[in-house]
């Protein structure tokens, strides 16, 4: 069982929404992942909230990678 995580804020400046989103970057291979909020608040990555993960973008040539939970149903 998982235990509850504190709510963290989005990344994004002036949003004072909930992040439900972490999002990485793998420099060497110009990808963006894009994933359910990690467990732990890390220095490298970025929490965003839904809207915030919805509207993301990243330059050109590079690729977005979106990790889906299936089957799971937040309580």
């Amino acid at each position: 069982m998982l235990s509850p995580m504190s709510p963290r804020p989005c990344s994004k400046v002036a949003c004072n929404q909930e992040a439900t989103d972490t999002l990485t970057f793998v420099y060497a291979d110009s990808m963006a992942v894009l994933g359910p909020l990690s467990q732990h608040a890390e220095p490298h990555s970025y929490d965003l909230c839904e809207r915030h993960a919805d509207r993301l973008s990243v330059p050109r040539g590079w690729q977005v990678v979106r990790h889906v939970v299936l089957g799971y149903e937040y309580s």
